[in-house]
């Protein structure tokens, strides 16, 4: 079954490719009508990276502190060169008139593999919602996030810190321009720790279940120097105990939430200082790089449910300065940090804290290519056991972008 889905996603990606081809080949055919626009975007990049010491080879290309070695000699010796295309990027912008005003519509896709395919070049899709008005649906960001706070580092995964996600939603926005106001119901999930419980064949099968949408909302007011954004989330967690034949109850349900307070400073057209800081318990789904939302407490005083699941608080801070040096050189440098209050039922290797910082020079020569040379460090520390581990890396990408907008049957000739 997986190598027939990998097959069918293959064959996805060849009829993407195969249909924006004969689109752009049969320009003298094809009549847009007026004031329809179609914009066929994206980028081809490459990403050379040596890493100093040594991270999980399913992320080899990222610096994720998360993912750096939780024992010494986890994930073998120091010192590895990678190369990545995996960033490289193919979306659509449409705008169509309609009798209830403009519907834009956007998909788009990169080959970073997730999940069960982490480390490998597979089509992924990113983005495919649809907005006509104030109203849309799709799969897009979380109004949770704030896209404007994520820098320019070269490192495709970014700094661990910062709200990154973007999930299927149905959402509302009733004030747009410089005061912009969005509410959204968001597709429920989570990632569970079964902690010092994991290889236990007497603890009975406990399993997450979401009975409720997330409900998400942001506020954002621009100003003459940059702009303040506050984003809410709410979520419900619910978990059940499938053993029924034995005197314990596992079974019960917690609550997460969030706050994040974001911004972009512009003291002038140079620099723009991009701030986030974020507090909440079991959002950690919605961070860059944090593992686990749920995880199992000991509950001592009560025989018949000696674990309960508790969401993790969590917060973490990002502070990154862009800055054009000239026109064609451009640097971002910043420092983002990330912890957790892990439970007592987790074991003692889990991750609890996250540290980040990259600083790079990047050159256009000209608007649609760019050369870049980042260095990159992250840290990682356990729970209880006092281990820590860290990672310097020197990366040099390349990206080539692209974009080609019709507008009406005069663009197509």
């Amino acid at each position: 079954m997986q190598q027939y889905n990998k097959r069918i996603r293959k064959q996805c990606s060849w009829w993407l490719l195969a249909g924006l081809w004969t689109a752009l080949g049969a320009q003298a055919q094809v009549q847009l009508p007026e004031e329809m626009s179609l914009e066929i975007y994206g980028s081809a990049h490459a990403d050379f990276i040596y890493d100093f010491q040594t991270n999980d080879p399913d992320w080899f290309d990222v610096n994720r502190p998360s993912k750096l070695p939780s024992f010494p000699g986890e994930f073998g010796r120091d010192g590895h060169f990678y190369a990545s295309v995996r960033p490289t990027r193919l979306g659509l912008h449409v705008t169509t008139p309609t009798d209830c005003g403009k519907l834009y519509t956007a998909v788009e896709f990169d080959w970073f593999g997730v999940g069960d395919e982490a480390g490998q070049t597979q089509t992924r899709l990113r983005l495919a919602y649809g907005q006509l008005g104030k109203f849309g649906a799709g799969q897009l960001w979380s109004p949770f996030m704030d896209l404007d706070v994520v820098p320019n580092t070269l490192d495709y995964w970014g700094p661990n810190g910062v709200l990154f996600f973007r999930n299927v939603q149905a959402f509302w926005q009733p004030l747009q321009g410089d005061r912009e106001l969005v509410i959204a119901l968001e597709r429920p999930g989570a990632t569970g720790d079964e902690g010092i419980f994991a290889d236990r064949s007497d603890i009975p099968d406990v399993e997450l279940r979401f009975p409720r949408p997330d409900l998400s909302a942001a506020y954002r007011h621009k100003t003459d120097w940059g702009y303040l954004r506050v984003a809410a989330i709410a979520r419900y967690f619910k978990y059940d105990d499938l053993d029924r034949d034995d005197d314990l109850d596992l079974s019960g349900s917690d609550t997460g939430w969030g706050i994040s307070l974001s911004s972009n400073v512009k003291p002038d057209d140079r620099n723009v200082l991009r701030l986030q800081a974020v507090r909440g318990a079991g959002v950690e789904s919605y961070f860059n790089d944090a593992p686990v939302d749920i995880a199992p407490k000991l509950n001592f005083r009560d025989a018949r449910r000696p674990v309960i699941g508790k969401v993790l608080p969590v917060w973490g801070a990002t502070v990154y300065l862009d800055h054009k040096w000239h026109q064609k050189w451009s640097s971002s440098i910043g420092y983002s940090y990330l912890k957790m209050d892990n439970t007592n039922g987790q074991a003692p290797d889990a991750f609890s804290k996250g540290r980040y910082a990259t600083a790079n020079l990047r050159y256009y020569p000209t608007s649609q290519v760019m050369g870049g040379v980042e260095l990159q460090w992250g840290k990682r520390n356990n729970f209880s056991d006092g281990f820590e581990s860290e990672d310097v890396r020197l990366q040099f990408s390349f990206s080539y972008s692209f974009s080609y907008t019709l507008r009406d049957q005069s663009s197509w000739k």
